[in-house]
């Protein structure tokens, strides 16, 4: 890397500006400003033009993300939840997948809406294509977050696609209606997907693994795919091959141009053409924009391609960044850009270098072998080489009845196989190394499989795209085949390096750390100048490389603590939506999660693809340095307690699994057949004396030793938990009902307690006006889901609250309620206070 990419400074400072307006927000004027007085003194101190050209990027990037800062969001006049009729056109055809069709409703040119759409067992999805004008009536709903420090922003994500409601209906609630609308071309690229995507469903009719995967694969449609199916690809660092990326835009373009070159067309006409099948391939996709983004840089590639311009990658890299930071800025912050870019710009920086200096003029000088005279055009290294190829197919003459050329092929093609695998082997080494810092940051994942799992899930699964699309064409059965056979050749490998994969996830790393790595990362992708000392530049590449590798293995070790404060005990209640799910950290370090949070099912026969324990509660986890937590709770086996518990298990391997009352039920028989493959103890809790633990108190006041759990799940089969901390005191009571409030009053183990977790979401099966005066609480503390269909908490119970001079904190309302003490006095902060932060002491 060095000055012969001029674009990649001007980069840096764009991006530099736009992070630096999105933390500090900054005015449109004094931007602009700042920016015309660094371009006009850059043009009259030519000496300085340089760097304070440099200098007026930086501004234009704030000014960038001002421009394009998103409008306040458009208001209905039905309420949050209430039912509406809404009419509109269709422009994200309807998908079908688990038990659902999604669709995308624009409802005026500024603002859409996802529609889901459910069916009776004897009703069939209405088809929906693109430019269908539709009226729906259903449940309308804003999307909101989780209001959890550091969770991802859903409501920003949807906004940059005008986005700005969830609806969901009965599929015999939508009716067509009106002439189509829409634009005409993107009407014919969805004609064009949907014929594909129903050619795929005849293929492989009867395999729904194979039809979802490919489907994903050459179209990008994850509606049918299971995250089941997945994992094995996520856990070894190969999703990337499996989903819509620039990797298959490059495939189908190349495809195109060996064909015409073969066909003898013009270079100018073949890289029109690449270029032409390029954003074909997007807009089939659905414009999505990893692909787009790689159209556009196939697009600059094939124009200085065209001109005979030598295309240098970085500065392509660094060019076509740009041109998508002009139009919009915050893709800076998305994952997909930053990996997507980050991964070309180390495939250039090192793998691209150290490929020419090994394999590459070896690869070569492979061509055209039998040719001697075509020796003297190549470095002598590359020409010996050559000659030794023809020497070896000589010995082959020498003991077969192989012709010349045959042999010169017979050494040939397994010497271009080597040097294939070599470049795979060096360019996913590199791209795992320097993708670590954002895969950690990102997904909390550092595969060490990744090496060699690349090797054969990438030329597989690149082999899928254009084969996969010549079945679709010709309606090919032997086609389809052997994509198939392709893509369980990339599954098989994918699980086989899954198998011996260390199943570790990594915290958030510390600010001080991720900046070693980058910057060590930098100097050692520095091409330094000629005048420069060798001497120095190897030192200072040598000491580059060994502060990543020092960086590398503190990311990955992690030898540091989390973040609660000693001596304290720290209580969490996590906003997770209709559910429950809150974190013990006790003064002595231990760490104890109760619940993991989940979608309520209640028998329905759908399953979520949002995991709470994954997608919620363990990011919280590992935004506070956690890494293993030493005691899971499981209160009871409703799927709103225990729907994330599993993927909690299998990421902090907690050493114990405290349970209520259980019995034999498929949800209490999947968690604890993981519990055991893990090797967690688990042990059945009942009404005991308190013992201490992690320098806290800690009694079970429920189940008592008599209670007998029916087959069923039951709320009173909660284990009831008291905390007791100095002269604070904490009462963590799951779903408790009355029944088992009363025998708890009856055995005369109630007593006063400063914090209380409300039973049953606030539910009026709990919290009885006796139990609330045996308690006496100062602070009562709700897990609900926001504006959730079950009215919970209950106006009458928040009376009672009321009545009993009880603060209400709601994660509905407060999102993450964080409770603390130092044994002597209780404070309670939130994410949100609507009321200022209550302090208590204890008694």
């Amino acid at each position: 890397m060095n000055l012969r990419e001029p674009l990649l400074i001007p980069l840096a400072s764009v991006t530099a500006g736009i992070v630096a307006a999105h933390f500090y927000p900054a005015a449109l004027r004094p931007c602009l400003v700042a920016a015309v007085v660094f371009a006009a003194l850059a043009a009259a101190i030519p000496r300085l033009r340089f760097p304070l050209s440099i200098l007026a990027c930086f501004p234009v990037g704030a000014a960038l993300l001002v421009i394009h800062a998103l409008p306040p969001p458009p208001v209905l006049s039905v309420a949050d939840g209430g039912t509406a009729l809404f009419s509109g056109c269709v422009v994200q055809p309807g998908l079908t997948g688990q038990d659902r069709e999604r669709f995308t409703l624009e409802l005026d040119p500024t603002s859409r809406a996802q529609v889901s759409l459910f069916t009776r067992d004897d009703e069939e999805f209405p088809v929906l294509p693109y430019g269908t004008v539709v009226e729906v009536e259903g449940k309308v709903r804003r999307p909101r977050n989780f209001q959890n420090p550091g969770a991802f922003d859903n409501e920003h994500y949807l906004a940059r696609q005008q986005v700005y409601w969830n609806i969901s209906a009965r599929s015999d609630k939508v009716h067509l209606t009106g002439a189509p609308c829409g634009n005409p071309l993107r009407q014919a690229l969805f004609t064009i997907r949907g014929a594909a995507l129903r050619r795929l469903e005849q293929l492989y009719r009867g395999d729904a693994y194979t039809t979802g995967i490919m489907e994903a694969v050459l179209v990008g449609v994850t509606s049918k795919v299971d995250r089941l199916w997945t994992e094995d690809y996520r856990r070894t660092g190969t999703y990337h091959a499996l989903v819509i990326s620039g990797s298959h835009i490059a495939v189908v373009a190349a495809v195109f141009l060996f064909f015409l070159r073969l066909l003898g067309a013009p270079r100018g006409l073949s890289l029109a053409a690449g270029v032409a099948a390029a954003w074909l391939y997007a807009g089939i996709a659905g414009l999505d924009p990893p692909v787009v983004r790689s159209a556009a840089g196939m697009t600059l590639f094939a124009i200085g391609g065209i001109f005979y311009r030598k295309a240098r990658l970085l500065n392509l890299l660094a060019a076509t960044a740009l041109l998508f930071l002009l139009v919009d800025p915050d893709a800076i912050f998305d994952a997909s850009f930053q990996l997507s870019f980050l991964a070309v710009a180390l495939i250039a920086a090192f793998a691209v270098p150290l490929i020419d200096a090994t394999s590459g003029p070896l690869a070569q000088g492979l061509t055209d072998l039998s040719n001697i005279r075509r020796d003297i055009h190549f470095p002598p290294r590359v020409a010996q080489f050559r000659v030794e190829m023809r020497l070896l197919a000589a010995t082959i003459q020498l003991f077969s009845p192989l012709p010349p050329r045959a042999a010169q092929t017979l050494v040939g093609v397994p010497a271009r196989l080597l040097f294939y695998i070599w470049e795979i082997f060096l360019t996913s080494a590199f791209i795992q190394i320097g993708l670590a810092l954002p895969m950690i940051v990102f997904f909390h994942r550092l595969p060490a499989s990744g090496l060699t799992a690349n090797v054969l899930v990438v030329p597989a699964l690149s082999a899928v795209v254009p084969i996969g699309f010549a079945a679709i064409l010709f309606n090919s059965a032997w086609l389809a085949l052997i994509a198939k056979w392709l893509l369980l050749v990339s599954q098989w490998a994918a699980g086989f390096h899954a198998r011996w994969e260390p199943d570790w996830r990594i915290p958030q790393p510390p600010v001080w750390l991720a900046v070693v790595f980058t910057i060590a990362l930098i100097l050692a992708a520095v091409r330094y100048p000629r005048a420069w000392p060798r001497r120095a530049a190897r030192s200072t590449r040598t000491t580059a490389w060994t502060a990543v590798a020092v960086a590398l293995a503190l990311l990955v070790a992690y030898p540091f603590r989390p973040a609660f404060t000693p001596g304290e005990l720290e209580l969490a209640v996590l906003d997770v939506g209709q559910g429950d799910s809150i974190l013990a950290a006790l003064p002595e370090g231990r760490l104890i999660l109760i619940d993991a949070g989940g979608i309520p099912s209640f028998g329905s026969a759908r399953k979520s693809s949002l995991d709470i324990g994954e997608d919620v509660v363990s990011p919280w986890l590992w935004s506070r340095s956690v890494r293993r937590l030493d005691i899971v709770v499981m209160t009871h086996a409703h799927t709103d307690h225990t729907g994330g518990l599993i993927a909690v298990l299998k990421n902090f391997r907690p050493r114990e699994l405290w349970t209520g009352a259980t019995s034999d039920n498929p949800a209490w028989n999947e968690i604890s057949q993981a519990a055991r493959n893990l090797g967690i103890t688990v042990r059945t809790m009942h009404r005991a004396e308190p013992f201490v633990y992690g320098g806290v108190g800690i009694q079970v006041l429920a189940p008592s030793v008599s209670y007998i759990a029916r087959p069923a799940p039951h709320n009173d089969d909660s284990l009831v938990l008291r905390l007791a901390f100095g002269t604070t005191s904490f009462l963590l009571t799951g779903d408790m009902e009355k029944d088992i409030e009363r025998q708890l009053l009856d055995a005369g183990v109630l007593r006063h307690t400063d914090v209380v977790k409300i039973g049953h979401h606030g539910s009026r099966t709990s919290t009885t006006p006796a139990f609330l005066e045996a308690l006496s609480p100062t602070i009562g503390l709700i897990s609900a889901g926001y504006r959730n269909s079950y009215g919970h908490p209950h106006p009458t119970v928040l009376r009672s609250l009321s009545d009993h001079a009880v603060s209400v904190y709601r994660t509905d309302e407060n999102g993450l309620i964080d409770v603390r003490s130092n044994g002597r006095q209780v404070f309670v902060n939130a994410v949100r206070r609507p009321q200022p932060a209550a302090a208590i002491s204890g008694q």
